[in-house]
């Protein structure tokens, strides 16, 4: 199975950047993973550019997709809502197919009493409009706190995290391999 990884934050030392590279580690070898990371490298949705040829950054996020059997999301929440550059991110899939029927999911690691609902929500609506079958029992909760991640490394290093993360990222693999099997590219 091929699993894309997408972070939807741009701050250098993201929480949200950290999971989804600990993602292949905990997984191991039970699975394949993509990761996309470049979301400053995305030029601006605009519907007159969403056509052939396209910029090579699109390209190069849509043959990501396309080779991907199913996406798992790790975005943070800004003011209530997806942050600008994850809506571009996804705004950029509208115009494709790569992303219709794929199983798609997320890890939610907000510490906040709110729990980022508001992103996720957002993510939600804006998926289906993707044509992306968001699987439910792929959409979990760990809270990653920014001090669960080293500030020399980058890396979770919080052990009890780590685990949570661990068993998170196999039950989401399990159900997206279900869900992927019934989707087939």
């Amino acid at each position: 199975m091929n699993l894309l990884l997408i972070s939807g934050s741009t701050r250098a030392g993201s929480t949200n950047t950290a999971v989804v590279r600990a993602v292949p580690e905990l997984l191991g070898t039970a699975v394949r993973c993509l990761a996309y990371l470049d979301l400053t490298k995305l030029p601006h949705f605009n519907p007159d550019d969403d056509v052939d040829p396209l910029p090579a950054e699109v390209v190069r996020l849509r043959a990501l997709i396309a080779e991907a059997d199913a996406l798992l999301f790790c975005t943070p929440e800004y003011a209530g809502d997806l942050p600008g550059s994850m809506k571009n991110l996804l705004d950029w899939t509208v115009g494709g197919v790569e992303i219709v029927g794929k199983p798609a999911g997320w890890i939610n690691i907000s510490s906040s009493t709110t729990g980022a609902q508001g992103a996720h929500r957002a993510l939600r609506v804006v998926l289906g409009y993707t044509g992306a079958a968001v699987v439910d029992e792929a959409c979990v909760r760990v809270p990653v706190g920014r001090g669960d991640v080293s500030s020399e490394t980058g890396e979770i290093d919080a052990l009890q995290v780590r685990e949570e993360l661990g068993r998170a990222a196999h039950q989401i693999i399990k159900v997206l391999d279900g869900a992927s099997a019934t989707h087939p590219r």
